[in-house]
């Protein structure tokens, strides 16, 4: 309950903390900002907004007439939970030297961190700004590292564990020789965190299981169900299903076996089979292994009864996983945060993922020399989904499709230390070199301007037609 007593210990309060923001709004606050600091609040810990105080010591209630009505302020509740999904209460004080509004701001789930239009907010003195990695790693890390502690199985003899955990794998995939003893395969799985020796037995970790596991039902429907799935259908939509699986191996000594499930299932590149006269699968095999290794890895676990799905139709393919990405879409090539840190190590030791970066540079450059169209990111409510897509002659690709791939052509070539040009992103599209093809390429990389995603380098020529182009955050 807040009351006048309250505010007035919080008046007295010797400096404005991680859970007191006080600003004076004497006439009105913009509701963006708002909401922004309804964000940085919850991601923080929770805490309470103050409209109505001057916000340096010593403070004074001014009043506030920000949100005058019940009606207003019953408005601004309203979005705020349609906007950014939690409920903010709205204490409303008479205070004799004026109103004041308090804004009770819940703490963020554990593990979890709050956005607003695709930026985690923290504030920073008087203003907000984008979290730290360090602060977003150490939140995403708050309950998923507990989840990987947490035992598959408890009070399993020696025999146990080497029946459930594909032991030999492990060995093959770290490219060391199999102990001659199997208590020196224990000793080994022990000092990694992988099990632990209690007066039971051993407990096998979630980690070992997810990564390790022979069967995955075989511990738990748990973990059964983090297992992924795959959904073959006839043609572009999913009225038709040709084929449906279910992975049942954990996830390091199943990766090899799912990609060539997959791969072996898409339909044929005929553009590219023309060029080089050879059979060659539609999506290459790079990108599934890089797509499909992010979705396993950077999934959020705490999500229960869904799974990575890798969804194939006739002209694309959609490979996603339940979670929200820790940065934004449009950074994916040139940035990688890593939501469960101890699975990325693992799988990177067994060569498995990228030992840096994300690997989505590797997926936009098979995109680009198998000729299809670049690559989708989308970022739902609960999943983050990868689309590739099947070739197709530029004349049939759409203006989103055009700027998609004129914003990763920029940045492939960024992170490679070059720049983009009218001429590297005719090559890009394979177009000839005449002076038409040469107009619409121009206005492609306009539109990708006018879109915000690229920019001139100004350090280079001005001459439109020795310009060089940079992606937005460089």
């Amino acid at each position: 309950m807040i009351t006048l007593e309250t505010l007035e210990k919080w008046l007295n309060a010797p400096a404005e903390t991680e859970n007191l923001e006080f600003k004076q709004a004497k006439q009105q606050f913009n509701k963006v900002d708002l909401l922004k600091y309804c964000v940085a609040l919850a991601n923080e810990g929770g805490g309470y907004l103050v409209f109505g105080v001057t916000n340096k010591p010593p403070r004074q209630i001014v009043g506030s007439q920000a949100f005058p009505s019940q009606t207003s302020l019953n408005e601004i509740k309203s979005r705020i939970v349609e906007k950014l999904g939690f409920r903010v209460d709205v204490t409303e004080l008479a205070h004799p030297n004026g109103r004041v509004l308090v804004f009770e701001i819940p703490p963020r789930p554990v593990g979890q961190a709050y956005t607003f239009d695709g930026a985690y907010l923290m504030r920073s003195g008087e203003d907000l700004r984008p979290m730290t990695p360090d602060v977003l790693k150490k939140i995403f890390a708050e309950d998923q590292q507990n989840w990987f502690c947490q035992p598959a199985q408890s009070e399993a003899s020696p025999d146990d564990v080497i029946n459930l955990l594909d032991t030999q794998s492990y060995f093959e995939l770290l490219k060391i020789p199999y102990p001659t003893t199997r208590d020196a395969v224990l000793d080994r799985l022990e000092t990694q965190n992988l099990i632990q020796k209690t007066a039971q037995g051993w407990t096998i970790t979630n980690l070992a299981a997810i990564l390790l596991g022979k069967k995955l039902d075989a511990f738990s429907p748990v973990l059964a169900r983090k297992a992924p799935r795959v959904v073959i259908y006839e043609d572009t939509d999913k009225l038709k299903t040709r084929n449906e699986t279910t992975g049942v191996k954990g996830y390091a000594v199943g990766f090899e076996g799912l990609v060539d499930f997959i791969h072996s299932a898409a339909p044929q590149n005929r553009f590219i089979e023309e060029v080089l006269r050879e059979e060659v699968k539609m999506f290459p095999r790079q990108a599934l292994r890089e797509l499909i290794a992010n979705a396993l890895v950077h999934q959020d676990f705490l999500a229960r009864g869904t799974s990575v799905m890798i969804e194939m139709y006739s002209d694309r393919i959609e490979i996603s996983n339940p979670g929200i990405p820790p940065i934004k879409v449009e950074r994916f090539i040139d940035e990688n945060r890593s939501r469960n840190e101890q699975l990325a190590n693992l799988m990177r030791r067994f060569y498995i993922c990228e030992e840096k970066g994300s690997g989505i540079d590797k997926v936009v450059t098979a995109a680009e020399e198998f000729q299809l169209p670049a690559p989708d990111f989308r970022v739902g409510d609960t999943r983050t989904t990868a689309v590739l897509f099947a070739h197709q002659d530029f004349a049939d690709m759409s203006k989103r499709d055009r700027i998609r791939a004129c914003y990763q052509h920029c940045c492939l070539l960024y992170v490679s230390n070059k720049r983009m040009s009218n001429q590297t992103l005719r090559e890009r599209f394979r177009l000839s070199e005449s002076k038409a093809k040469a107009v619409i390429v121009s206005q492609i990389i306009g539109a990708t301007k006018e879109e915000g995603l690229i920019k001139t380098d100004e350090s280079e020529s001005s001459s439109t037609r020795y310009a060089r182009y940079l992606p937005f955050w460089a």
